[in-house]
């Protein structure tokens, strides 16, 4: 079983990625999306956007680390597929499931799936592009406004030569509603040599193998739960292991959180810490009834350093 980090714009930076993998559990982390348009983009985007290149492509605790490329011009994307492998990154990665509507204005992410022959396109062009060492994977739903072209759009991927096929089980019509259609997978994918990850609606321990039974895939994204359960990869490798594991306690989250690299080390601009706490907060509620009151205790605060305060009245270290 692998475990892969989802690219979440906006949302898993590098900074979370370190905190999250210096938890650990993951086998591999993608990027945000680095959007191209025409040209090659410099250098400063990619280490911007992945700052990870600057150490081998790795985060600080050695999980490796791919980048996503988002556009719809072939060429121009195999051209940055060439640069993100030259500075570092573990492979590339193929936005097809960003549902945002600005992006899909502009033919990125999730409209493409409309275009299946456009798809395959793009990632033959990168996969041609990049040398064979390297794996080329793509990030898919199930569809745009339905799925009833599912099977034509896991064609292209597969005959275009991705190696890797991670499937958001949902449409881009339905967002983030749950539930995610796992079941759908395992006729797309049947006869089809290709590494499947399984995506969506994965918050607990329980969701993660049951996804694996009902989509008939070994290896899982995470996404949203991995922000509710900062220790849900560890979970997860536990379980399957069959290893005794102690859940994190509240107070090590907040120890976690303020000792880390969203809190360190510089950032451009001082309300970065406490913005990404209060969103951070947002996703973990779900899972520790404690941060509702907390966030209460934070939301008129914009200074890192008064944030992080409340946070050190409340976290622990943990005994290692």
């Amino acid at each position: 079983m692998k475990l892969i980090l989802a690219p979440m714009e906006g949302v898993v930076d590098f900074k979370m990625r370190q905190l999250l993998t210096y938890i650990g559990g993951y086998d591999l982390c993608v990027t945000e999306f680095v959007r191209v348009v025409e040209t090659c983009l410099p250098d400063k985007v990619f280490y911007r956007f992945c700052p990870e290149l600057l150490n081998q492509g790795y985060t600080l605790s050695g999980t490796p680390v791919r980048v996503q490329l988002l556009g719809q011009v072939a060429e121009a994307l195999a051209e940055n597929a060439i640069k993100a492998i030259k500075l570092g990154s573990h492979g590339i990665d193929l936005n097809f499931g960003c549902p945002a509507k600005t992006v899909n204005r502009s033919r990125g992410g999730a409209v493409l799936l409309k275009d299946p022959e456009h798809m395959y396109n793009v990632i033959k062009a990168v996969r041609d592009a990049v040398d064979d060492e390297h794996t080329v994977s793509a990030k898919i739903r199930l569809g745009f406004d339905d799925d009833s072209n599912s099977q034509e759009i896991v064609d292209a991927v597969v005959s275009a030569g991705a190696n890797s096929i991670a499937i958001h089980a949902r449409t881009k019509r339905d967002g983030y509603k749950p539930p995610a259609y796992w079941e759908k997978i395992p006729p797309l994918i049947k006869d089809k040599n290709i590494n499947v990850v399984a995506n969506g609606e994965i918050w607990q321990v329980e969701d993660a193998f049951r996804c694996q039974q009902r989509s008939g895939c070994v290896d899982l994204m995470l996404g949203r739960g991995a922000l509710s359960q900062p220790d849900l990869a560890k979970k997860i490798k536990a379980k399957n292991n069959n290893e005794q594991y102690t859940d994190m306690k509240w107070e090590h989250i907040l120890f976690y959180l303020v000792n880390s690299a969203i809190h360190k080390e510089a950032s451009k601009d001082n309300l970065y810490f406490a913005s990404r706490t209060k969103q951070w907060l947002s996703y973990l509620k779900r899972q520790y009834p404690q941060a509702i009151t907390l966030f209460d205790e934070i939301r008129r605060l914009k200074d890192k350093n008064e944030v992080a305060d409340v946070l050190n009245k409340y976290a622990k270290a943990p005994v290692v």
